[in-house]
């Protein structure tokens, strides 16, 4: 079993900047991605950005340019610098991984979420 514990988000300013941070624990041999989703109110859940264990990187063009994502192979760690935030960017965010665990099997995990609401 895997755990995920996001930390981060809360309510700012459009223009104003938040971190999300996640952690990952359990029965993991390997991360093979983390990421990022948000979910806006009667929309679909959608990728914001993810990290592959090659340190490959996928943004959405909507935050291309104001986000980063970053993870820590040695805490088992991704981040989300969220920048220039606009009123679009409300929605609840999701942490995602995954991974491999002792057995070689397999998963993928999602975290409870966390709110990020912009405005003024």
């Amino acid at each position: 079993q895997v755990q995920l514990v996001e930390s981060g988000g809360g309510s700012v300013q459009p223009g104003g900047s938040l971190r999300l941070s996640c952690v990952a624990s359990g029965r993991i041999r390997s991360i093979n991605v983390m990421g990022w989703y948000r979910q806006a109110p009667g929309e679909q859940r959608e990728l914001v950005a993810n990290i592959n264990s090659r340190a490959q990187i996928n943004y959405a063009d909507s935050v291309k340019g104001r986000f980063t994502i970053s993870r820590d192979n040695a805490k088992n760690t991704v981040s989300l610098q969220m920048n220039m935030l606009k009123p679009e960017d409300t929605a609840v965010y999701y942490c995602n991984v995954a991974i491999t665990d002792f057995a070689y099997r397999t998963g993928n995990y999602w975290g409870r979420g966390t709110q990020v609401t912009v405005s003024s």
